[in-house]
């Protein structure tokens, strides 16, 4: 499922007078934890070896920024580079990354951005504008390197560096995401030596030369990737000597794990999983509202850009009927309180409710009420009426017997796809659950009819909205693309291509919301619950860590490096508090960034596949 990437609180625009900038205020915060690049923190040194381990159930597509989409390697990218702007964890409001300040001509169509003289690669060598220039400049001009990200420099007319502190970029039009760049910033003279970026996965040679937090010293396929603190960060070193996150195939088995202690920290936890860890010693459980939106997916005709089409998906879904049918045969409330057991929201529509300004819900006749009696009138009306054996037939006689992707790693799959069974079958529809350790190859392939989908959401909505435009299809069969499922509908297309240049915060939010309802009408996509973000870690190896937001925020996918940047290793045979906890406070220094927003009355967020929580 995208795992990509999920609800949110929230994160109203911030509207000052003035030019947009963003400047590192001065003599502030006594505990911050910037350092000169190179200088290791006394703490750390104090570590002695300590190991932070993640546990994670979604496989690395790629090691690559260009091409890497999936929630697990998007967010280790953030770890690993700097994008221009970040997140602040309290709150999500803009503050600076690899950028130190930022500003738009009158016209808005020239952002000038001052790049920190301060952030360093991994090898040593000063991270400048000239290596972001590149990174854009190659998206732009070679579709491969595109693959991820290249929605945000399709508009882009011309980038340019200056000098080594100056990055300017020229746009088309209007660009709303200009302070939401969600793209990680490679060093040029690393990437200028690779040739065929669609094959190039970035696993060759470690360790990767990165200017984030952590650098990336070793990865082995469905097994781990490992981490070292990047001494040279501006920000400051992480304070565990290692960050490692082990690939687990069971969810029962990375439980088991933790509660040993092999590993530290394990996201995605069943209801009952949760349950069972909060009464164990050393043990804190963090249930939250999270970040994604849990989802069926139909089928809508798989095609490429240039027109052909492929796949094998069943034409009846092509049926408005059909899909209306499905839909209104799933009981959304069963599923909260049996499957997530209380621990999500009932899902409408594709932003989840923890982004506020965003959030939108159908109203009147255009909700899908459960009804399974109107889905049976439904089908009669359109010819698909049930023969001799209680079948649902087409007008070729063809049974309506329908696949549905499901990934082996997600008990939510196997259990929502019992109860679709279940109502289906009473439709007179059949049902084969086919779970698969990945999905990715038959998704891409549109060998499929119907999938369990889901994206973690961002604070700006950008990247979910474009992966739904006709833009995002791969050109031919043969190609990869940025799409989610093949839809491609000219009135949300025009609707996307509004709310791309539209600066206001309030029309731009109107325009996001009329989106989200054209797509709930074209009925190729079902949002059924808003999960909450059920994970747990060890106190006696994590003596604190931020979430994200602040109050009430998730640790796993964040949109940001602040949760294992941030984490402080437990004091030796501390044995943890058992009742574990957040903090903030190993975020001193962030308070030194003073945030001045745009005369333009936005400030955005990042979208998150990061935030591209990507197909899990």
């Amino acid at each position: 499922m995208v795992t990509k990437v999920p609800p949110r609180p929230a994160r109203r625009p911030h509207r000052a007078h003035g030019a947009l900038r963003v400047l590192l205020a001065s003599g502030v915060a006594a505990t911050s934890l910037v350092v000169a690049p190179g200088t290791a923190r006394a703490e750390d040194d104090k570590a002695g070896g300590t190991t932070l381990t993640v546990a994670v159930s979604q496989s690395i597509d790629s090691l690559s920024p260009f091409l890497a989409q999936k929630l697990t390697s998007t967010s280790i990218h953030r770890l690993a580079y700097e994008y221009l702007t970040n997140y602040d964890p309290k709150d999500a409001r803009t503050i600076p990354g690899l950028a130190t300040e930022w500003k738009p001509s009158p016209d808005k169509l020239t952002w000038t951005y001052t790049i920190r003289g301060d952030s360093y690669w991994s090898d040593g060598t000063q991270a400048t504008a000239e290596d972001a220039a590149w990174t854009f400049t190659k998206m732009m001009t070679d579709p491969n390197a595109a693959t991820a990200n290249g929605s945000f420099t399709a508009n882009f007319e011309k980038v340019t560096a200056p000098d080594p502190q100056t990055l300017v970029i020229k746009l088309k039009k209007p660009q709303a995401t200009m302070t939401a760049l969600d793209v990680p910033i490679v060093p040029k003279h690393v990437w200028e030596k690779v040739g065929d970026f669609s094959k190039f996965n970035n696993d060759r040679q470690f360790p990767v030369v990165g200017n984030g937090p952590f650098v990336i010293t070793d990865y082995k396929v469905d097994q781990y990737v490992k981490l070292k603190p990047n001494r040279k960060f501006w920000r400051g070193a992480p304070k565990f000597d290692e960050l490692v996150f082990k690939y687990y195939k069971d969810g029962d088995a990375a439980v088991a794990a933790l509660q040993k202690g092999e590993v530290s920290f394990v996201p995605n936890l069943t209801p009952a999983q949760a349950d069972a860890l909060k009464t164990q010693k050393n043990i804190k459980v963090n249930d939250a509202p999270g970040r994604r939106f849990f989802a069926l997916a139909t089928n809508p005709g798989a095609r490429s850009r240039d027109g052909r089409t492929f796949g094998n998906g069943h034409k009846a879904l092509l049926d408005p009927a059909v899909r209306k049918a499905l839909f209104l045969a799933v009981d959304r409330t069963t599923l909260v309180d049996k499957v997530f057991q209380g621990h999500a929201v009932e899902g409408e529509g594709y932003i989840p409710p923890r982004f506020g300004s965003y959030f939108w819900k159908p109203d009147g006749d255009q909700v899908r009420r459960y009804d399974p009696e109107e889905a049976a009138k439904v089908l009669d009306a359109a010819g698909y009426r049930k023969n001799g054996e209680g079948k649902r037939v087409g007008k070729d006689g063809r049974p309506l017997d329908f696949r549905i992707l499901c990934h082996a790693t997600d008990p939510n799959d196997k259990a929502v796809g019992k109860y679709l069974q279940e109502w289906w079958g009473e439709l007179g529809i059949g049902l084969k659950v086919e779970c698969l350790d990945s999905v990715s190859d038959p998704w891409t392939k549109g060998d499929y009819d119907l999938a369990f989908d889901g994206w973690s959401v961002n604070p700006d909505p950008d990247y979910v909205l474009s992966i739904h435009t006709c833009g995002a299809l791969p050109a031919t069969p043969k190609d990869s693309g940025a799409t989610d499922n093949f839809i491609c509908d000219k009135e949300f297309d025009g609707l996307y291509a509004q709310q791309a240049v539209e600066y206001d915060t309030a029309k731009r939010a109107d325009l996001v919301k009329r989106m989200q309802s054209r797509l709930y009408d074209t009925g190729y996509m079902n949002v059924m619950a808003y999960p909450n973000a059920l994970e747990a870690y060890r106190t006696d190896q994590i003596a604190s860590i931020t979430t994200m937001p602040e109050a009430a925020g998730n640790l796993w996918g964040q949109d940001g490096y602040w949760s294992w940047w941030s984490a402080v290793p437990a004091a030796p045979g501390s044995g943890g508090s058992g009742s574990g906890g957040s903090s903030t406070g190993v975020i001193a220094g962030i308070g030194a960034v003073v945030v001045v927003a745009v005369g333009l009355g936005v400030v955005l967020g990042l979208r998150r596949r990061s935030t591209a929580d990507d197909r899990e």
